[in-house]
């Protein structure tokens, strides 16, 4: 049996290593582009005291935020379903000497019935996680990477090393503007000494190719982000996720692509939270409902 685990383990382990490879390469493009703005742009290029310091006051506001949302993203542990919604051991240990589907659908509806469950299968059954034995809440999906079920599951991002879902929604989308700030910002700023240094208007000095290049990757980054970005603002506005943009959420009724929704305002309340005055803080926000909690459109 050790022989048997053993080359599983040493898989796995490799695995949670080279998950971290997008996270590393991003935080070296990163710091990168910090040496290249604040070191090769501003101290060796800029030559106006003024704008010097204006622009690295403001660059530090836009990295500060942006590095934050980032890691709040990647160390948010996703939320996964509450005791409540795991089967009774006795109830647990019928569903497991059942071989007949049916009648493990059974036991699964008596269970279901003292939890606040409304979404199906495409077929109208229970939903059950057989590799984490629960009834899978609302909205709540298995993720294979994190070998765990997620709340509010909306996708795994290898950027991240992290789920996307209930539990840093709010940090994944804050990342994304944050990150779009921040390469737009140094596009913009950087703009002119890129014309200048491809005019030849400056000296031909080692901090060329850091300026020139530091334009390029900033403003290729600002076009990959900003339709992800609109993309999640859309999917906040609907009250969606990833998985059910893709595939409508089946309930009682039958699929509704629509069933989560409970008008805008409410929808943006659900991730970012009732204070509006942290909405654009990577924080912890408080719900007056929990999302698996509101009685649907569908129902």
């Amino acid at each position: 049996i050790l022989a048997r685990m053993a080359p599983s383990h040493a898989v796995r382990c490799c695995q949670r290593g080279l998950s971290w490879i997008p996270v590393i390469f991003i935080n070296l493009v990163v710091c990168w582009s910090y040496y290249a703005y604040v070191v090769e742009l501003c101290i060796y290029t800029i030559a106006n005291t003024e704008e010097k310091v204006i622009y690295l006051i403001v660059f530090h506001v836009f990295f500060f935020m942006f590095i934050w949302s980032y890691w709040k993203t990647i160390i948010s542990k996703p939320a996964s379903p509450s005791k409540e919604f795991c089967l009774p051991k006795a109830d647990k240990e019928l569903y497991e000497k059942e071989e007949n589907p049916e009648a493990q659908q059974e036991i699964l509806k008596k269970v279901a019935r003292n939890v606040p469950v409304y979404t199906r299968t495409g077929s109208g059954a229970i939903r059950y996680c057989d590799r984490c034995q629960l009834i899978k809440p609302d909205r709540c999906h298995h993720c294979s990477t994190c070998d765990r079920c997620v709340l509010k599951m909306d996708h795994h991002c290898p950027w991240v090393n992290n789920c996307v879902g209930f539990s840093n929604y709010k940090l994944f989308v804050l990342f994304l503007a944050y990150s779009m700030l921040y390469c737009v910002y140094i596009a913009a700023t950087v703009l002119q000494y890129f014309i200048k240094f491809w005019t030849n208007h400056l000296p031909d000095t080692h901090a060329k190719f850091h300026v020139l290049f530091l334009f390029f990757v900033a403003a290729m980054f600002f076009i990959s982000i900003l339709s992800l970005f609109s993309y999640h603002l859309w999917l906040v506005g609907k009250n969606r996720t990833t998985i059910e943009a893709f595939r409508a959420p089946v309930f009682r009724n039958g699929p509704d692509k629509n069933g989560f929704t409970v008008g805008f305002r409410k929808n943006v309340t659900q991730v970012f939270g009732d204070q509006k005055k942290c909405w654009c803080l990577p924080l912890y926000s408080r719900y007056k409902t929990h999302p698996s909690s509101i009685i649907c459109r569908a129902l």
